[in-house]
């Protein structure tokens, strides 16, 4: 199952990689880099509002542990965990981008491998205005 992105996503996600100096260039970030690389990129009006994507909002549920969690997937200038936005360079945001509503992801998170089932999805009200012009 590969992730689907907007084509203004993955520019965006791409340049903010090539810009971070290398001593930030982690595994998670190689991560995220392997997962722009196979996932299928799609014109901005062309993917399903139930994607996740920068900007988005989900509701995902931990399958072991059944607990619910809720985010915004932001650039990391604009996260903040009290406000429930968690960066794309996060390992959560890694994980979800690219996947929609009713997928099931695997992923190692810090707390170890986890089963993370997408409940929601809703994109930002300005996002959903461009799509609709």
């Amino acid at each position: 199952m590969n992730p689907i992105i907007t084509k203004a996503d993955h520019n965006t996600i791409k340049s903010l990689i090539a810009n971070l100096p290398d001593h930030l260039k982690t595994a998670e970030i190689r991560q995220l880099t392997n997962e722009l690389n196979r996932a299928r990129v799609v014109a901005n009006d062309k993917i399903p509002e139930d994607v996740i994507r920068l900007n988005s909002y989900f509701e995902i549920e931990e399958i072991n542990s059944k607990q619910q969690i809720n985010f915004t997937v932001t650039l990391p200038n604009k996260a903040n965990i009290a406000e429930k936005r968690v960066s794309i360079l996060s390992p959560l945001g890694i994980a979800l981008i690219g996947f929609r509503k009713g997928m099931t992801v695997q992923w190692t998170l810090p707390g170890g491998p986890k089963k993370l089932k997408i409940l929601k999805v809703e994109q930002a009200m300005e996002e959903a205005k461009i799509q609709t012009l």
